[in-house]
């Protein structure tokens, strides 16, 4: 370990030329680092020639040496952000991603200023469940999720947050009770082919593959979701669900087939198809 005078500004430098080949590594470096010293990120810039302590630095070299090594930021630090919701994560669930809450604000502009039902199929760790409860304190929310491990994550993740929230541990619609009906069904559901390249890529090597492989072309749990949402949703109720880049067409046609009226699609923050939404009949 290199035993030198170091500052803020010197960690930030270094580490960003460490974490060269990662998507973001000037940012992965100051979120690191912010965490050790328990610091938001306008302190590094404030007080960039602050000396940090052998331990820090120390520290600071073992957190990056595992993001060169490819271990998500999110499960380094063990937490993240999501609709400024503080998060706890694991590899149990795929890690909260800035284009989801694309789908929550579609979510928000669909649920009745009244008292409302919204269910989150697959929740992992709750996060479009809390963010919803957050806005939407008269809403009953309910999560289901398979994974008995994800399950109690999103458990504690409510606790965490301060919010209500009904988590059911079960595959898709089979927790809830045949006549069980909801104003707005939201999911971000396994949507990707098992051949996929990028499943060799990036921070979906450290995530549950269950979470992100649907068989039928990545098409088979919407489809799921989609066919059997109109038994559970109210007359005018909504369906959202995420999808790929390149599935906007195949689910429009899904929720086609469905019966469902106003079928739209709505793209990320990098302009792709991302979230498709459907109407049940009033």
């Amino acid at each position: 370990m290199i035993k030198t005078a170091k500052d803020i500004a010197h960690c930030v430098r270094w580490a960003t030329a460490q974490l060269a080949n990662s998507d973001s590594p000037k940012l992965d470096a100051e979120v690191l680092l912010c965490h050790l010293l328990e610091k938001d990120r306008s302190y590094l810039f404030t007080w960039n020639d602050k000396p940090v302590s052998e331990q820090v630095w120390d520290d600071f070299s073992a957190l990056v040496l595992r993001r060169q090594q490819g271990e998500p930021v999110a499960h380094i630090l063990g937490y993240r952000e999501f609709w400024s919701l503080q998060l706890e994560v694991s590899a149990d669930t795929l890690i909260p991603r800035p284009d989801t809450e694309i789908l929550v604000e579609q979510a928000l502009a669909r649920i009745p200023a009244n008292s409302c039902t919204v269910l989150d199929l697959g929740t992992g760790t709750g996060a479009i469940a809390l963010a919803i409860a957050s806005e939407c304190p008269q809403a009953q929310v309910t999560a289901i999720e398979y994974q008995m491990a994800a399950a109690e994550l999103a458990k504690r993740n409510a606790k965490r947050c301060q919010l209500k929230l009904n988590v059911l541990q079960g595959s898709w619609y089979k927790p809830l009770a045949q006549a069980q009906l909801f104003d707005v069904i939201v999911s971000n559901p396994p949507y990707i082919e098992a051949n996929d390249p990028h499943l060799a890529q990036g921070d979906v090597r450290f995530e549950p593959l269950t979470a992100l492989v649907a068989e039928g072309n990545g098409l088979a749990d919407l489809q799921h979701i989609i066919t059997a949402g109109v038994n559970h949703l109210k007359d005018a109720g909504w369906l959202l669900v995420e999808h790929g880049y390149d599935q906007g067409s195949a689910v429009r046609e899904l929720f086609t087939q469905a019966d469902y009226q106003q079928v739209m699609t709505y793209q990320d923050y990098g302009c792709n198809d991302r979230i498709t939404v459907g109407q049940t009949k009033k």
